[in-house]
């Protein structure tokens, strides 16, 4: 009777253990305030822009650095203006969803500054979209510079994977 019971727990233990390793990881539970952030950025309307166009600059080490973008983000369109690495003016337009048929430089060079440049761009937007990350409601805290309170939401990509850079951490203050 003792070996019957033993083998019958021995073979439920290693039933149990084997459906919690084949059971697919729930999804991360997500603070309600990632949508918040994104609907107030207007997310609700993102389908109905036809193209958004704006200049990214930058400092970089003494360097300034100017991109010019148009992008119709229901076709993929992208389209740059700027420099190429040789500081000779450049204009391209290319489709992402063919960026494997695309020259050299727009795959290694200007697809990555879009997608840098844009991430900032439209980062309330991405707190929401970036499934990867984990938003976390931190509740009202003292603000890091100068006085009062604001809610603090920490976005924080996996090592892994995920966001521009993966591994990134962002405290946001809201309100």
């Amino acid at each position: 009777m003792t070996k019957l019971i033993r083998s019958t727990m021995t073979c439920c233990l290693f039933l149990g253990i084997l459906f919690l390793a084949a059971a697919p990881a729930s999804p991360q539970s997500r603070a309600p305030i990632a949508d918040q952030i994104a609907k107030a950025y207007g997310l609700d309307s993102f389908s109905q822009i036809e193209a958004i166009k704006y200049t990214w600059n930058a400092e970089i080490f003494g360097t300034n650095i100017s991109h010019i973008w148009t992008w119709e983000p229901k076709t993929g369109k992208v389209t740059f203006e700027g420099k190429d690495k040789d500081g000779k003016p450049l204009n391209v337009t290319y489709v992402q969803s063919q960026i494997n048929d695309a020259p050299a430089n727009v795959k290694d060079q200007i697809n990555p500054a879009f997608v840098n440049d844009q991430y900032w761009v439209l980062f309330p937007l991405h707190v929401s979209w970036d499934t990867s990350a984990n938003v976390l409601d931190q509740g009202m805290q003292k603000l890091p510079i100068g006085n009062g309170r604001a809610k603090k939401v920490v976005v924080k990509y996996p090592p892994e994977a995920g966001g521009f850079t993966p591994g990134d951490t962002w405290d946001l203050y809201v309100g």
